[in-house]
């Protein structure tokens, strides 16, 4: 599994329609594309930051998002963010949200 990562610095009393705007528009979004598996969403105790880690199947499928989605995202989170994000991926080593999930439903 792979993650993509995207660090973006949030324009100042911004954090509540950032996380409105991932909700309802930028979800969406993701769960059409090809690969993706889930979201999660950080945000600084200053609210001067915003870390969104998405999770892929593979590399090709997160980096194929680069280009058949994220642009959009971009453009939807203009009003919201100063910069450019910065934008990486990895691929994930260890996890324990599994055994989270499994616990919470048992």
């Amino acid at each position: 599994m792979f993650t993509r990562h995207v660090i973006m610095e949030l324009k100042p009393n911004a954090t509540t329609e950032f996380t409105n705007v991932v909700e309802s528009k930028i979800l969406p979004l993701l769960r059409k594309q090809k690969g993706f598996r889930d979201e999660m969403t950080f945000v600084a105790a200053d609210r001067s930051e915003a870390i969104a880690i998405s999770f892929w199947d593979t590399k090709e499928e997160a980096e194929a998002y680069n280009v058949s989605g994220y642009p959009e995202v971009l453009k939807t989170l203009t009003s919201l963010v100063e910069g450019t994000p910065r934008v990486g991926v990895a691929e994930l080593a260890t996890s324990t949200l599994h055994k989270l999930a499994a616990a919470k439903t048992a």
